[in-house]
């Protein structure tokens, strides 16, 4: 019986991560098809913007099905709240550089490359977290973000070698980069205003990410694009939207599930081998011969990120064992 029920423990793991790898690779080349590919839209803001929409819907149709089978499935009230959306409003206002600044990296930059473009969001959560909370971090962890920017420049020198190198879309990755991190940290600020329910916090922060786009496509003249957009009346197209804004909504509960079912850490090491992947099916989609140097330099980076989830994790379980020893003391 515990062999039978480990072994359902295991299956359980597999499942999940499969999911996660399943639904993060999907949404990167669902989005990079809509931001440059064959029925491309030249207006991100937009396309990031229904996707955010898509996830409002997502969030009240499981609000119906809460109440429909509330045995099956939970989920928390959607009455919009003015002060808590104005309370929510910064992190909203960060959650929109982030997916914006994200969505024009992958409209710039190969999927191959997308991982090395969007890999200093470690080093800038070093950063933040030293800037904005005084929170210092150690030698272990600093010198694996040296190596993981050892690792970003390499792959831009190989990039520049191979004559494919965009200056704008590895901008903007790093700017993605810097926003993620920002997000991380104004999530954990925020989170107390709907009583730490991710959901609220995802449909509140969605709602005015959907206001705050509106300016944004006005001020870039996105809304004579879509009235030009030969594709517009294209089902085609619409489905891709919507299949990218359901997955887009879709990763949010996967990384939670997959850090429930496991660990922070095994979490970090999944998204690392998910992104090694990722990178070396892309290259395989389509059809592009790299160095050896480039691959070098996605190692390096791939071998810093992990080494630094490791570094952290013995770190925290470190400070938790003397909280725990004082607390007996």
């Amino acid at each position: 019986m515990v062999e039978k029920t480990l072994i359902q423990r295991y299956v359980q793991i597999f499942i999940v991560v499969s999911v996660y790898w399943f639904v993060s690779i999907t949404l990167v080349f669902v989005n990079k098809s809509l931001l440059s590919g064959g029925e491309k839209l030249d207006a991100p803001l937009f396309v990031t913007c229904y996707q955010c929409i898509v996830t409002v819907a997502a969030c009240y149709v499981l609000r119906f099905l809460a109440r429909l089978i509330p045995d099956k499935v939970e989920f928390p009230d959607l009455s919009l709240d003015i002060n808590i959306m104005k309370q929510v409003l910064p992190l909203s206002i960060v959650f929109v550089g982030m997916i914006t600044f994200n969505n024009l990296c992958l409209k710039h930059v190969g999927i191959s490359f997308y991982y090395i473009g969007r890999s200093l969001t470690t080093v800038f959560n070093v950063l933040m977290t030293f800037f904005i909370l005084g929170q210092k971090t150690s030698l272990a962890a600093i010198a694996c973000c040296g190596v993981i920017v050892g690792g970003f420049y390499l792959g831009v020198d190989q990039e520049d070698a191979a004559g494919s190198f965009s200056l704008s879309g590895t901008l903007y990755g790093i700017l993605a980069s810097l926003f993620v991190s920002l997000f991380a940290i104004y999530t954990k600020k925020v989170l107390p205003v709907v009583d730490g329910n991710i959901w609220s916090l995802t449909f509140y922060n969605n709602v005015n990410a959907c206001i705050l786009f509106l300016p944004l496509m006005l001020i870039f003249d996105e809304f004579s694009v879509l009235v030009q957009f030969e594709h517009k009346t294209s089902l085609q197209f619409w489905i891709m939207m919507t299949i990218g804004g359901v997955f887009g909504f879709a990763i949010g509960y996967v990384t939670g599930l997959q850090i429930k079912v496991t660990s922070p850490l095994t979490h970090n090491i999944s998204g690392t081998a998910k992104a090694a992947a990722q990178t070396v099916l892309a290259t395989y989609w389509f059809s592009e011969i790299k160095s050896a140097w480039w691959w070098f330099s996605n190692a390096v980076v791939l071998l810093g990120s992990a080494a630094f989830a490791l570094v952290r994790q013995k770190e925290m379980a470190i400070a938790q064992a003397l909280k725990t020893n004082s607390s007996k003391v």
